[in-house]
């Protein structure tokens, strides 16, 4: 349930909205000329749901024993973090930090399994939840009256940050906690909805509950989604973001980028990640290992790559174009300390691309000339896109009918998220 304080935040947006609507009827704001074009209204910066619990809602945690779910994402506009925030806020004390995947730090590589230790500035436990339990248990909870969580997460299913979201809501319910989702923006847009729905049977960390690929939610949309929709037993406050709108870009909200995780490294790496991702699933390396995750394909068999992006060049799919390269793979990647021929994906038309889609065409179009080579691994692609259907369409040819399958699917995602939004 939306508590009442996530709808005092809202409620109060919504009047200084009308206000100001009502206000310039009244008074007669002089109309614009018909020859004249009505000059956009200024972009405000956002501000993201630590600054707003702090300046608008403290009462949420002033004299609480905090602990939040965080990590080097959770900062102010000035690059201060959440931790350090709410370790001086007055009457805030701050009792426990948990980490997801990828550490507090936000260092550590992908599946590596994180210790739990101690903050080194503010000496609060940080409990891993990445590491011998991914839920916040009883006793790491026992000095906590409020838990607060604050991560920027990239708006993809296959990105375990949500899904630690979910996990430590229903811990804070269970244990008697409240739990507060300090919102921030959607990188990717918060009203693209595009490819499949998790079928039950394929779930795992890297999708614990059925919504679509590119989910198009922010963390705030997401958790009251979740227990909307009864898939979670829990309860949650949102503190809302500021002057967000759901159609921006990561770059539109003058927020500072910072690396979710060590291999999304900019805006295009993580719009291509909902699409290139599925290579994960595969014997050839997405990037990895490279200057450029998620945006370089490749392997030592592909030795063909040129005409590869020439024939997806010819498909004209929207947005992209794709050209051939070579690079030496560092370590912690496929084919580390080889030179392997790949192929480079360049974003031409953020608005237009459609990356689950990209995915799905050019794993067709490198299975079609390379049968034998081309190599799944186990049954992660049903993991990593939801069902069946990619695997058999790739193989088969029948991309375009999967296509619309997602579709229909995203359609039916949109209408039962609807119900849950927080912005426009």
């Amino acid at each position: 349930m939306l508590h009442a304080a996530s709808r005092r935040v809202l409620s109060e947006r919504h009047a200084a909205l009308f206000l100001s609507v009502f206000g310039a009827l009244v008074c007669g704001t002089p109309s614009t000329p018909a020859t004249q074009a009505a000059e956009p209204p200024p972009v405000q910066e956002v501000i993201p749901g630590i600054e707003v619990l702090l300046s608008d809602s403290l009462h949420l945690v002033r004299g609480q024993r905090v602990g939040i779910v965080t990590n080097h994402t959770g900062r102010d506009r000035r690059g201060t973090s959440s931790i350090d925030l709410l370790h001086r806020a007055p009457g805030v004390r701050l009792t426990a930090i948990f980490g997801p995947e990828h550490g507090v730090r936000g260092t550590e590589r992908d599946g590596v399994r994180i210790a739990s230790s101690f903050d080194s500035a503010t000496g609060v436990p940080i409990h891993s939840l990445y590491g011998a339990t991914r839920t916040p248990t009883p006793r790491m909870l026992a000095n906590v009256d409020v838990l607060l969580y604050d991560i920027q997460d990239v708006g993809a299913r296959v990105y375990t940050y949500v899904w630690t979201m979910a996990l430590a809501a229903e811990a804070a319910k269970k244990s008697g906690k409240r739990f507060i989702v300090l919102d921030r923006p959607n990188p990717i847009r918060a009203d693209r909805i595009e490819g499949g729905v998790l079928e039950a049977r394929y779930k795992s960390f890297t999708g614990l509950h059925p919504v679509a690929l590119r989910y198009g939610l922010t963390p705030g949309e997401m958790a009251r989604y979740l227990i909307g929709a009864k898939l979670i037993d829990a309860e949650v406050t949102v503190v809302p973001l500021k002057n967000y709108r759901l159609s921006m870009w990561w770059d539109e909200t003058r927020l500072d980028w910072r690396n979710p995780s060590p291999n999304i490294r900019d805006l295009d790496a993580a719009l291509l990640y909902p699409g290139t991702v599925f290579f994960e699933a595969t014997n050839i390396n997405e990037g990895r290992g490279t200057e450029a995750p998620f945006k370089l394909i490749g392997a030592p068999w592909l030795t063909d790559a040129g005409a590869i992006a020439l024939e997806l060049n010819a498909k004209r799919i929207p947005g992209v174009r794709f050209d051939s390269t070579s690079r030496r793979i560092g370590p912690n990647a496929k084919f580390n300390g080889r030179t392997i021929p790949m192929i480079r994906i360049t974003v031409t038309d953020r608005d237009a691309m459609r990356p689950v889609e990209l995915g799905a065409h050019m794993l067709r179009a490198i299975y079609a000339r390379h049968p034998r080579e081309f190599k799944w691994e186990s049954n992660g692609i049903e993991r990593l896109s939801g069902s069946r259907a990619l695997r058999q369409a790739v193989q088969s040819g029948e991309i375009e009918e999967l296509i619309e399958r997602w579709g229909r699917e995203s359609i039916s995602f949109r209408k039962e998220v609807a119900g849950f939004r927080l912005y426009r």
